[in-house]
């Protein structure tokens, strides 16, 4: 008897087959179904899909056989994979010299062996599809055809396999850094808003000094000072609310009073009550209110900052549907360009306004998005010098 050779390129063979998690694993039904396809074609008792470890055989699927490995010196399969044909034949293993005294013919009754070398797309054989016979014999071409090609299948089975782990793998790192940027983004922004709120205060300050003798100069360099740090603030608002807006996606369905939300949001944004109004039922069932609360917050806030007007009227309307919760938030505001109106939800999209410093374009983006995961959707229309009518639904 001969032991197999090891492949030239055993060590990379042995990693390679390390990445399909196949070795040791239970069977499984579209492996099993395969062996047992090529025990029929080709009228064989034994078919096996056989893995070459370090030291064994280790059967991904038996069919005809009890056992799930055998030692791999003594193995037919590691024979097979040594050669360059598609397909490897022993039509009487009592009268090759390589099998002569092996075990497996007498504990085995292995006497005909046929086997296709499972050859990944790098070039590596990890395995066997091969049958077994008590006999000697011959496989008709249409048999060797028909196992060929299946152990194509099984290869391709396998590939799917590790790409699926690939994937898998890739999602989980890709969650992983996700966790970590929003653990950085929402820390860093925290830390900013501190500092920011304290320039705009001290800005304030100086502005109230400023009138008691009066100075153009330091009035202009502080209205800079001010329209940089209002328009970061927005840059960390919008920051937080892009991070937060999964978050709020797993919030309980709760019932909700419209006329509390609408006086928090008011007390949020400091809102005269002459501002802010409501149109629409007392009691609102089963809405996920930290999601609403921060659409209607973000857009009621869009609508005091694109007013010009000596007096803001903002109106919150909801109307209840079969499948959705429908709401409006309309303005006498600036307006949008009818050109100008598809861009506004887009990341980073700003659309400038006469002596209104500029949006920072991640709010409405974060929104939209927002809306759409709760299975609806949000448009506008607007005109301009005249106001405009964010229309949004929320699946129930």
């Amino acid at each position: 008897m001969q032991s197999p050779k090891l492949p030239s390129n055993e060590r990379l063979r042995l990693d390679k087959l390390s990445e399909y998690k196949l070795l040791d694993t239970l069977p499984e039904e579209e492996f099993d179904n395969i062996t047992s396809l090529v025990a029929t074609i080709c009228d064989a008792p034994v078919s096996l899909i056989t893995l070459l470890d370090k030291d064994r055989n280790f059967f991904k699927s038996h069919h005809g056989i009890p056992f799930r490995e055998s030692p791999r010196d003594i193995s037919f399969c590691g024979h097979a994979i040594l050669g360059n044909d598609p397909i490897f034949i022993i039509n009487d293993a009592r009268l090759d010299e390589r099998f002569i005294d092996n075990p497996l013919i007498d504990t085995a009754n292995a006497i005909f062996y046929a086997g296709v070398p499972l050859i990944n797309p790098e070039g590596f054989a990890l395995g066997t599809l091969c049958v077994f016979d008590h006999k000697p014999r011959v496989l008709t071409e249409s048999q060797q055809h028909a196992l060929i090609t299946l152990g194509k299948q099984v290869v391709n089975s396998l590939e799917l396999r590790r790409q699926n782990l690939k994937l898998k793998a890739a999602k989980i790192e890709l969650t992983k850094h996700n966790i970590e940027l929003k653990k950085f983004a929402s820390h860093v922004s925290h830390d900013l808003k501190s500092p920011l709120s304290n320039i705009i205060s001290l800005t304030h300050l100086l502005k109230d000094e400023l009138k008691e003798r009066p100075s153009e100069a330091s009035s202009e360099y502080l209205d800079y000072i001010e329209e940089s740090a209002l328009i970061l603030k927005d840059y960390i608002d919008g920051i937080l609310l892009h991070y937060k807006a999964d978050e709020l996606l797993e919030a309980k369905k709760e019932d909700i009073q419209p006329n509390a939300l609408i006086e928090d949001i008011q007390h949020i944004l400091m809102t005269s009550d002459n501002t802010l109004s409501y149109s629409g039922v007392h009691a609102i069932k089963n809405i996920n209110k930290p999601a609403l609360t921060q659409i209607l917050m973000n857009l009621v806030d869009n609508a005091l900052k694109y007013n010009t007007s000596e007096t803001p009227k903002i109106k919150i309307t909801y109307v209840e549907e079969p499948k959705f919760h429908k709401f409006s938030v309309s303005d006498n505001g600036v307006g949008i360009e009818m050109n100008k109106q598809d861009l506004i939800f887009n990341l980073f999209a700003i659309i400038p306004h006469e002596n209104i410093k500029p949006s920072t374009g991640i709010g409405l983006s974060t929104i939209k998005n927002l809306v759409n995961k709760l299975g609806g959707d949000i448009s506008v229309k607007s005109e301009v010098g005249i106001g405009s009518v964010f229309t949004f639904t929320i699946a129930k």
